[in-house]
């Protein structure tokens, strides 16, 4: 980790509309202009359309780092959604750490707010519709540029162009890229050690957890 925060290009909120079909969803997120008010559930004006999949106190806010972007659009030349922040139906769209840099558990100011870190995002068929493509769920899963998903610890408000500082680490051995890795790409038959020590990580989303357990079983 070459350094310790993470720089807010935009901050995002959607409701959710008619996506595919009878399905709806909150994807197509929109910059707020100035703060925005954060409370347990993520932010204000933001929701959610699955709310088995999406949304709690594990899944309250979704960050994804623009420091992908340029990665993503050498692969999909003149995509018009990576023009702007707000792609992969991110909340937060910042810069400075990705996933290799990101632990489990890392807790973060945000504003006034703290928020800490609970899983990655797993992909689902959604991100391939927005796109209009068929690879962006499967290359998320070999890659790990899954994004981040927080809870919120304590509420508060905070608006772009501001900092997110890195305030706690409990965990520096558990990077959000290693436990994609391992209970999402494939790699817990490598490691079933590490798998059975997930499973066990109270900080570790439920979902997760759950999913762990079932891997090391």
């Amino acid at each position: 980790m070459t350094q310790s925060f993470m720089t807010i290009d935009a901050l995002l909120i959607g409701m959710p509309r008619p996506f595919r079909d009878d399905e709806h969803s909150a994807i197509g997120k929109q910059p707020v202009a100035g703060p925005i008010r954060i409370n347990w559930l993520g932010f204000e004006g933001d929701g959610v359309a699955d709310t088995v999949h999406h949304g709690g106190w594990d899944k309250a806010i979704h960050l994804y780092p623009q420091d992908h972007y340029g990665w993503w659009r050498d692969r999909k030349p003149d995509h018009p959604l990576l023009d702007a922040p707000g792609a992969f139906g991110e909340n937060i769209a910042s810069r400075g750490m990705t996933e290799s840099d990101i632990c489990l558990g890392d807790r973060f100011s945000l504003g006034s707010a703290m928020v800490e870190v609970s899983h990655g995002r797993q992909p689902c068929w959604k991100l391939d519709h927005r796109f209009g493509a068929r690879d962006v769920m499967a290359t998320i899963v070999k890659t790990a540029r899954c994004g981040i998903y927080f809870r919120v610890v304590k509420e508060g408000e905070a608006e772009a162009g501001t900092q997110m500082a890195l305030l706690d680490r409990p965990l520096p051995d558990w990077s959000i890229e290693r436990v994609f890795r391992l209970l999402i790409g494939g790699g817990h038959k490598a490691d079933p050690d590490a798998v059975r020590a997930l499973a066990e990580m109270p900080v570790l989303a439920e979902a997760w957890r759950e999913r762990a357990r079932k891997l090391a079983a």
